[in-house]
């Protein structure tokens, strides 16, 4: 089989279209044309070329390199594992597979190769679903990804745009200056290293070793760097914005799933973490792994520690926020029902007078027809309903009153007692004898 050039990892050949279609051709009709694959040959002195598909080794001081990348979709992990059988089998074997494509960390030798896992078990769909996998030999690595991973590709030439201070779109630029959108200005803004124009060529399989795993954490780094700013936006709306904008965070339950989409980061980081020092550990132990590739290793689970500090930050402020908006919401429902209990309160007794005065009895006053007193039946009712409210509502507010009479007790007893007090001066003269 053969490799598609991609423009968006940077990779490119004259011929990798026509490569890609004669695979297709002979994938069959059932295989989908976003599974991509790519294969590239490192000469071990910083250069490379794009390869035929055949999962061979390299040769000397050669290695090889074989990427799958699994399409974001609604397909279980049988899919996904039938779409990996059609790639790598021959030579690797099932076993080989399910362990490339099984939820999970592992860390294992399996057939003399090393193999390991940081899949997240959460939905394909999902932006904060990650999932990487790889099978290292001493000459060839093969990995497995789920959608495409930024900064994978590198290029051995090539201008940087951060190598010089660019213009933004709409400024007055000078001539030959590089320009970029604001929006691509702003995207740049939220990555933590540079572009993939700037990532070198590797020299042995360590190198690449170093490189896949560092951009599997620059991508980390990315989303939990979106997510912060994201974060901060919406407080910034909420301090801003008044009750019609917290009922709809709460309608759209938008800090729940902000949450959710933190806790599966921090089930990916803990994965990380659980995976790279044994991968450390065992590439240590190997001839062929470098000593400073291994002090790469170290520094890139330092960066993972970090990170999930940064995530810990995160949920306590989802968390506060969510707090507020649940107090928020239980202050506009305890209004409402002190609203309704105070309505009950005054229609309650009025509704007792009524309905003493409806009954189909004898004996009840000014119900009588042509009797005496029956011409003021009607407004004796009716004084007697505002007793009834005057005395509730001063019931009511008895409390507060009683409250205020309290304090202005307070300060008139405090204002007698100073002007009731003989002056310090007098109390200080000695009482002189006469003799």
């Amino acid at each position: 089989m053969a490799i598609s050039g991609d423009p968006d990892h940077g990779f490119g050949g004259g011929g990798a279209a026509l490569l890609a279609a004669e695979d297709f051709a002979r994938r069959g009709g059932n295989f989908p044309a976003s599974v991509k694959q790519r294969a590239y040959r490192f000469d071990g002195r910083g250069n490379y070329h794009t390869k035929n598909w055949d999962l061979a080794e390299g040769a000397g001081i050669e290695f090889n390199w074989y990427h799958v990348e699994l399409p974001k979709g609604n397909h279980q992990l049988a899919v996904a594992a039938q779409y990996l059988i059609e790639i790598l089998c021959p030579p690797l074997r099932l076993h080989d597979i399910l362990n490339l494509v099984s939820n999970g960390p592992y860390v294992g030798h399996v057939d003399g190769a090393l193999v390991f896992r940081v899949n997240s078990p959460g939905p394909s769909t999902s932006d904060f679903t990650i999932r990487l996998a790889a099978r290292v030999t001493e000459n060839s690595i093969i990995t497995v990804s789920l959608g495409r991973v930024p900064r994978l590709g590198f290029s051995p030439a090539g201008q940087s745009l951060l190598s010089e201070i660019p213009s933004v779109e709409g400024e007055k630029a000078s001539a030959g200056a590089i320009v970029i959108p604001e929006h691509v200005l702003e995207f740049l803004l939220t990555m933590n290293h540079s572009e993939e124009g700037d990532n070198s060529v590797p020299r042995t399989v360590s190198n690449l070793l170093v490189h896949i795993i560092d951009t599997h954490v620059d991508q980390i780094q990315d989303i939990v760097t979106k997510m912060e700013l994201e974060l901060d936006s919406v407080e910034l709306d909420l301090d801003k914005g008044g009750s019609t904008f917290k009922k709809k965070m709460l309608d759209d339950k938008r800090f729940p799933k902000m949450h959710l989409n933190l806790q599966r980061l921090l089930q990916v980081v803990s994965y990380c973490e659980q995976v790279f020092p044994r991968v450390k550990e065992k590439c240590a132990s190997k001839s062929w792994f470098g000593s400073e590739d291994t002090v790469s290793l170290e520094e890139l689970i330092g960066r993972l520690r970090r990170i999930k500090e940064n995530l810990g930050f995160l949920v306590n402020r989802v968390i506060a926020v969510q707090a507020g908006l649940d107090s928020w919401q239980s202050e506009q429902i305890n209004r409402r029902l002190y609203y309704l209990s105070f309505l009950s309160m005054i229609f309650l007794p009025l509704s007792v007078v009524t309905g003493v005065f409806g009954m189909n009895v004898g004996g009840v006053p000014w119900t009588k027809q042509g009797g005496a007193g029956i011409e003021d039946g009607f407004l004796n009712v009716l004084i007697i309903c505002s007793l009834l409210l005057l005395l509730l509502l001063l019931c009511f507010t008895f409390p507060s009153l009683y409250h205020r009479f309290t304090i202005w007790r307070k300060q008139l007893l405090s204002k007698s007692r100073y002007f009731g007090r003989r002056p310090s001066f007098r109390r200080s003269v000695p009482n002189y004898v006469q003799i």
